[in-house]
């Protein structure tokens, strides 16, 4: 996952996708007015016919709730473009396998590349072969290691996530003195789990009166969600709210929430899920917001794509060239506007 920094174009509302935020990522042509919601059929622009493009996609294996949602909005997405072909791998967390998928892709020309890389840093030469064979390669979300490897970055905003999950919690307990939370984080050997816990921990530095009093780190899993939340509990008796960097380990930190038989904490998840957004509108347990990390950032990126391989720019900005970098925002999902982004979770 990238470093939050100010050269990415930050945009509001991750239940929009950056092709459908921006109105269109070929709409600077006359006549072109179309907008669509994330999650929707519709493709982002109004425009469906043009210069065929065959938009070759490499991810890692789809073996999480969030990943497999990244796979699934790139082909709804491609599908609604009668000028586009997606030419999809099979996906691998093998670093050596997706290369291997990747310079396949390459031999192919496909016209332009959108590569989620199982390891950004791994598999930058290739991406550089891409570039340097006049692929266009669109990096999504896991950042290779030099800006050399692609022509375009998108994806989500880890800092933020924790900044608005923190945000969030701070202003539910901020009258409350001496307020306590806890942290499930995701992997430790993750940068991107890094991010999220210095952005949460920054946001609570606001909040004078609420103390960090414990912190586990599971590996995005339902098991490990739940084994590492049962050790919280065990060792907090008794806390005020608690962040899961995750929303699919979050279903297990609920199992051993409801096996504890705990219910005086509220608790904030991550990433999006189907499953957490419909606990938050049910609100009959603890879980009462999470902090999205859009998987619709695939579809824009298939919205990217295309308008590289037709070479157009994006409508809404006045630039001739699609943007080099597009951070996609960590909208706080709560009761109160759950409906909206409903449509967007995963399962």
């Amino acid at each position: 996952m990238p470093e939050t920094s100010r050269r990415h174009l930050l945009l509001g509302g991750a239940a929009v996708s950056a092709g459908a935020l921006l109105t269109a990522c070929t709409s600077n042509e006359p006549g072109n007015t179309g907008t669509v919601p994330a999650g929707s059929a519709a493709p982002a622009d109004g425009d469906k016919h043009g210069t065929p493009v065959t938009i070759g996609f490499a991810g890692p294996q789809a073996d999480h709730g969030w990943l497999n949602a990244i796979n699934e909005n790139a082909k709804r997405r491609a599908a609604t473009y009668s000028d586009v072909t997606l030419e999809i791998t099979e996906g691998s967390n093998d670093t050596a396998a997706q290369i291997g998928q990747v310079q396949t892709l390459i031999n192919k020309k496909v016209d332009v590349l959108v590569v989620l890389p199982a390891d950004g840093k791994a598999l930058t030469q290739v991406g550089l072969q891409a570039m340097r064979a006049g692929i266009p390669v669109v990096n999504l979300d896991r950042i290779f290691a030099s800006p050399q490897a692609y022509r375009c970055w998108i994806g989500g905003d880890n800092y933020g996530m924790g900044l608005n999950a923190g945000r969030f919690i701070g202003e539910r307990l901020k009258d409350k003195p001496n307020a306590t939370v806890v942290e499930l984080a995701g992997m430790d050997s993750l940068e991107l789990t890094k991010q999220r816990t210095q952005g949460f921990d920054d946001a609570l530095k606001n909040y004078p009166n609420i103390r960090k009093v414990a912190r586990q780190a599971a590996d995005f899993t339902v098991e490990s969600g739940q084994a590492k939340m049962a050790q919280l509990l065990q060792a907090q008796q008794k806390f005020d709210a608690l962040w899961n960097h995750d929303d699919d380990q979050g279903v297990g930190a609920l199992r051993a929430v409801a096996q504890a038989g705990r219910k005086d904490f509220l608790m904030v998840g991550g990433a999006g899920a189907k499953s957490a957004m419909d606990a938050i509108k049910a609100d009959s347990g603890v879980l009462k917001a999470t902090v999205l990390y859009p998987p619709t950032m695939a579809a824009s990126a298939i919205d990217l794509a295309r308008a590289l391989g037709r070479k157009k720019g994006v409508g809404g900005l006045s630039e001739l060239e699609i943007p080099a970098s597009i951070t996609l925002y960590s909208a706080v999902v709560t009761k109160e506007n759950v409906d909206q982004y409903l449509p967007t979770g995963f399962n």
